[in-house]
């Protein structure tokens, strides 16, 4: 179900973060090595970034593999940010197929994105509704944009990054559960949670790599807890378990 990642420290280009490593989300795109439900992830990518002088983040989205965009291959190594939040798509059965319904999803100065899979669909929606903000891209017909809408509506209350997406996992799972793996950032932080989908962190001396599988073979590659939250702020890696 879907790859994802996030970059925070020293500019780098989008080439460099998404395309480079030899096992990059690029390549998880047809070769993934550590994904537990389904083979490929082809029904889309996206990626977004921050700018100097510019709020709200960056994106580029298309609903096709990554390799097959002679575009993206492009722009990649021109584009270099701070702050990166990128995924490729697998998509679930059902549920809306587009640009649209591509990662990272985005309002005001967040991005996010969504690895797994919501149990019940239905209950899920209408729950997660409920405490959405009015989010056009949290309509879109697929479970991680309601998750998003759910978020957004906790942050623009004032919750912080990271206690936004625990209070959006916890909704999901008093809604049926599944396998809830959220990652966001604001551009001056990036936050996760860990429930159902494993993520891992690299802490470089120039910033900070989080990621749905290691991008190498590097030792220095840390699993976040089953059932824990992660925040990235100002070169620090803080991790506890979540109140669910």
């Amino acid at each position: 179900m879907c790859r994802h990642l996030a970059w925070l420290g020293h500019p780098r280009s989008l080439h460099d973060v998404v395309v480079a490593p030899s096992y990059s989300l690029f390549r998880q795109s047809w070769q993934p090595r550590r994904q537990r439900h389904g083979t490929m992830n082809v029904d889309g990518f996206g990626v977004g970034w921050y700018v100097d002088g510019r709020p709200e983040p960056v994106r580029y989205r298309r609903a096709q593999p990554i390799w097959t965009d002679a575009s993206f291959a492009s722009l990649a190594p021109t584009v270099s940010s701070n702050c990166v939040l990128a995924a490729v798509r697998s998509a679930t059965p059902g549920l809306t197929y587009g640009e649209a319904a591509t990662a990272p999803f985005l309002h005001g100065r967040w991005m996010f994105s969504h690895n797994g899979r919501l149990a019940d669909l239905d209950r899920a929606r209408k729950a997660l509704w409920t405490h959405a903000a009015e989010v056009p891209e949290a309509q879109v017909g697929v479970d991680s944009a309601w998750l998003f809408g759910a978020a957004v509506g906790h942050w623009t209350a004032g919750w912080s990054l990271v206690d936004g997406l625990v209070a959006t996992t916890r909704l999901a799972e008093d809604a049926g559960g599944g396998r809830v793996s959220l990652l966001a950032t604001d551009g001056s932080s990036v936050a996760a949670t860990v429930l159902g989908e494993p993520m891992y962190v690299r802490e470089l001396p120039s910033g900070v790599l989080v990621a749905s599988e290691p991008s190498d073979d590097e030792n220095d590659w840390v699993e976040i807890p089953y059932g824990h939250q992660a925040e990235i702020r100002d070169g620090r890696v803080t991790q506890e378990p979540m109140e669910l």
